[in-house]
Formats: structure tokens, C-alpha cells, sequence
């Protein structure tokens, strides 16, 4: 388990490059924390439980923050 969150920090670290060459330093930023997030939980070896716990809080604060973020921040610009 400790190795797949060390992926998940290669993953989201390469996010972090794509979305920096693309000029969106804010997201790059987001995605910089996650990597770094990522790859310090990586490392603690914990027990396989408290990963997924983790990751099940990690899930949650993602979908919180969306829903927000597509409720009240997000303005559809479909209509133009």
C-alpha cells in the first residue's frame, strides 16, 4: 500500500508539470501539495488500514471541495 500512494505522487507530480507548462500556476500549485502529501504518507509505512482510512479522508475532502467548487464558485460559460 505504502507503494501505490508513492504512484499516486508520480502521477499527481506529473499533473503538477503539465499544468505548470500550461501556464495554470494555481492548479500546478493544488497539485504540488498533493504530490508532496502523497509521497510523505508514502513513506511512514503505516498499516494497510490506516492507508485506507487516508485515502477514504482524502476521497471525501475531494468531493466536498468539488461540490463547492461546482456549486457556488464555477460559472458555466456554455451559454456564450
Amino acid at each position: 500500500m505504502p507503494r501505490m500512494f508513492r504512484v499516486i505522487a508520480f502521477w499527481t507530480g506529473i499533473f503538477t508539470a503539465m499544468f505548470y507548462a500550461g501556464g495554470m500556476n494555481q492548479l500546478s500549485l493544488l497539485f504540488l501539495a498533493q504530490t508532496v502529501f502523497f509521497l510523505g504518507i508514502g513513506y511512514l509505512n503505516l498499516s494497510e488500514r490506516l492507508y485506507m482510512y487516508i485515502f477514504g479522508a482524502y476521497l471525501t475532502v475531494f468531493m466536498v471541495g468539488f461540490t463547492y467548487y461546482v456549486t457556488f464558485i464555477l460559472e458555466p460559460g456554455f451559454a456564450h
